[in-house]
């Protein structure tokens, strides 16, 4: 499995190193020219930058939204909870290409263009159904008497959420800001559509407007995305365990 997904991307290190980006055992030397390149003829580690800003306020805000979310549709009897989750999957099912041209009105509208809210806003909106059907089921894995003795200890319910739910959820909580920080990284039509100007561009969009109208730059495209994936390389294989752990939470009772 790991043989799997390492290929695709030693193969692009691989191309990354070769004049041209050329393909592994293509005559030509090794050598860091691409990577020179990408780094000294665009402002590439402004976009690195861009994308850890924004994928880190999307994991931080529908995390923390979906925490709330999710303790409450797991602890507290609310009537109507499946149908708020059943209404959170469907949001997840829209294409995002469906709507992506109302979004861009709507982001036109209120100034947000090439801004980090115009992205982080919609991302938070798509990664919050998969961060609260996680964290829903791994609250609904929490013996409810401890929240039942926090509350009859004197707590109220945000400070048993606060204090007993929340310590003892940290490996959903963990799993969910991966899994929402990977996609928030790696998505490409929004970042498309909601900038123009390079410096507020996202990685995929950035390296999606590297190729030229008579030119493609194939060398500096597998540098630049060989750059961009190693992070999510070495969050998957050190956190594989918990993410597989996060997709399966509540498949198995008893």
């Amino acid at each position: 499995m790991v043989v799997f997904c390492l290929g695709p991307f030693l193969s692009l290190a691989f191309a990354s190193l070769r004049p041209g980006g050329a393909p592994f055992g293509a005559p030509g030397e090794y050598s860091f020219d691409q990577y020179t390149a990408v780094f000294e003829t665009r402002p590439f580690a402004r976009v690195l930058l861009r994308s850890f800003v924004v994928a880190s306020l999307t994991t931080v805000a529908a995390v923390a939204l979906a925490a709330s979310a999710a303790f409450v549709l797991a602890k507290m009897e609310l009537r109507g909870r499946r149908a708020l989750l059943a209404l959170s999957l469907g949001v997840s099912m829209f294409p995002p290409i469906a709507i992506a041209s109302p979004l861009f009105l709507v982001i036109r509208a209120l100034g947000w263009r090439d801004t980090v809210q115009g992205l982080v806003v919609p991302y938070t909106t798509f990664a919050l159904p998969l961060a609260l059907w996680i964290l829903t089921s791994f609250f609904r894995e929490i013996p409810d008497d401890l929240y039942r003795a926090a509350r009859i200890d004197g707590c109220s319910p945000f400070g048993a959420f606060r204090r007993v739910v929340l310590p003892v959820a940290a490996p959903g909580i963990a799993t969910s800001a991966i899994l929402v920080f990977i996609f928030a990284w790696n998505e490409l039509l929004f970042a498309l559509t909601f900038t123009s100007a390079p410096e507020a561009r996202t990685v995929p969009a950035a390296i999606a407007l590297f190729a030229a109208e008579h030119r493609e730059p194939w060398g500096e495209i597998a540098a630049a995305s060989t750059v961009a994936t190693l992070p999510l390389v070495a969050i998957t294989l050190l956190f594989q365990r918990r993410i597989v752990r996060g997709l399966t939470a509540g498949a198995i009772k008893g």
